[in-house]
């Protein structure tokens, strides 16, 4: 997502958005902790996802339920949300369940981590800090998603570090470069992939 305020949030709006991120660590976290089999996990978030999905129907659609959570939300969402597009949740839960079902176990818990740790530290840090701009994204934003991913990356005890550290490399290029495609979607995807192909070919 954006490092910068272009999204009509107040700064406030964005700390609680991005605490959202760091509790969405629940899910890594309990597939990791609870030693959770792919087809264990997928039917805890399928479920779960289904019911976020229908919440944003409801609220594209202004749906009674809406009005009954809107006073809790509103001040979270972004305006292009507002207009048409699904919530960061939706993406972040329906991208949970394919990097689940689609990578090992170890690249799943690290690409899920790269983006629930990693852009909570690009928006705030680039929309306080960030003075060097390219877009809606700045340098500074990208440097503090490239670092928090790579405390992911160097507390991944199930990757090689070289490999745990060029998904993370490859997690903050391709959110700062996710201009018009929700990163929620595109980080984890795109990181854990290289990390699937890498391990595929040298270690597995």
């Amino acid at each position: 997502m954006p490092h910068q305020g272009g999204n009509q949030i107040t700064f406030k709006g964005e700390l609680l958005r991005k605490l959202t991120h760091l509790f969405a660590l629940v899910i890594p976290g309990g597939y990791y902790i609870l030693g959770l089999s792919k087809g264990q996990a997928l039917a805890i978030m399928i479920p779960i996802t289904l019911a976020m999905i229908i919440i944003d129907i409801g609220r594209l659609r202004n749906w009674k339920l809406w009005h009954y959570l809107k006073g809790i939300l509103l001040p979270i969402i972004r305006e292009h949300e507002m207009k048409g597009d699904f919530t960061g949740a939706s993406y972040i839960l329906v991208t949970s369940c394919l990097a689940i079902a689609l990578f090992a176990k170890p690249v799943a818990l690290a690409a899920l981590a790269f983006i629930m740790v990693g852009d909570p530290a690009s928006a705030i840090i680039g929309r306080r800090y960030g003075r060097i701009r390219f877009r809606t994204k700045s340098l500074e934003g990208s440097l503090a998603f490239l670092a928090a991913a790579s405390i992911v990356a160097l507390l991944d005890p199930h990757l090689p570090l070289a490999v745990a550290y060029i998904g993370a490399v490859v997690a903050a290029v391709t959110e700062a470069i996710s201009f018009d495609v929700d990163d929620n979607a595109s980080v984890p995807l795109v990181s854990g992939l290289v990390m699937q192909l890498i391990m595929s070919a040298i270690y597995w």
